[in-house]
């Protein structure tokens, strides 16, 4: 019977020849001594006609750890994880502007009124606004008066913002572009 039978099924416990030297830094002569030794045990495979090993992973690392010392092998499981994580970022990073996107071809569909209730309906972060109110400019040589004009204020009534807020939006030559509303929604 075999002693790791249960571990070359579970997911993450095996690794391929060709990951193991990229991620460990051991090359093909390092591995097939290895298995001549009897320290790595593997498995043949292949897919679409091409053969490679399956190795157990925890056997990798102890050999590499051997080869190269600890400190090494921190290093390139660190490196390994690092260009993991910068490849999910990116992934991410890609969905948030196609949400954007989204959101921005939404908001220009609602137009001024929709938003309005938009943001009634779904009130934007109250500390979020007010930086951004903070670092905004609201006057200046040739800058239209703020007036209410009877629009309803697109942050509701029991919101804590000062009204100047809800005249903002209301201008009549102000800030009619929806990207600029949009960023703190």
């Amino acid at each position: 019977m075999d002693l790791h039978g249960d571990e070359w099924g579970r997911k993450g416990a095996t690794l391929s020849d060709k990951t193991a030297r990229a991620e460990y830094g051991l090359t093909q002569d390092e591995i097939f001594a290895a298995i001549d030794a009897g320290t790595l045990q593997y498995r043949p495979a292949a897919m679409h006609g091409n053969p490679w090993l399956r190795l157990l992973r925890h056997e990798v690392e102890d050999l590499a750890m051997t080869l190269h010392g600890e400190r090494y092998l921190r290093e390139r499981q660190a490196g390994t994880e690092l260009a993991r994580i910068n490849r999910e970022l990116k992934q991410l990073r890609a969905q948030l502007a196609v949400l954007e996107e989204r959101r921005a071809a939404l908001v220009s569909e609602l137009g001024e009124q929709g938003l309005s209730r938009a943001c009634a309906a779904a009130p934007p972060d109250a500390r979020r606004l007010a930086a951004w109110l903070v670092s905004m400019q609201l006057d200046g040589p040739g800058w239209p008066a703020p007036a209410r004009q009877g629009a309803e204020p697109p942050i509701g009534r029991n919101r804590t913002v000062p009204g100047f807020v809800y005249a903002f939006f209301a201008w009549e030559g102000g800030f009619r572009d929806v990207g600029q509303v949009s960023q703190f929604g």
